[in-house]
């Protein structure tokens, strides 16, 4: 497998930001590695906040069982954002794999 395809299967498939390290563009690869872990810390964040209460209603012992309805009318509050989020996670996984494809074509073949 050529040097290319594997920076872009890295950044594709494993973690954006990843082919880039593999190419050698270090500074770049982390940047996108550190926003990409910002925002899956971030969705994590959103995700809990939606949920925080059907965890405390569950842990007080309200709800024997917890019901999609439940679930689904928490998070209702945090739709919006938690969209922005992903649109954000897909922006960085597209910038990354079309940096890849951009850079390794001016690489020479190894």
């Amino acid at each position: 497998m050529n040097k290319k395809m594997t920076a872009l299967l890295l950044s594709a498939l494993v973690l954006p930001g990843l082919g880039q390290l593999y190419l050698g563009r270090k500074m770049l690869g982390g940047i996108i590695i550190v926003l990409v872990n910002l925002v899956l810390l971030l969705a994590l964040f959103v995700l809990l906040r939606g949920l925080s209460p059907v965890i405390a209603a569950q842990i007080a012992g309200d709800a024997i069982t917890i019901t999609t309805a439940e679930v689904m009318g928490s998070l209702e509050t945090t739709s919006g954002f938690g969209k922005t989020v992903l649109v954000a996670f897909f922006i960085l996984w597209t910038f990354s794999v079309v940096d890849v494809l951009k850079f390794a074509g001016k690489q020479p073949e190894e």
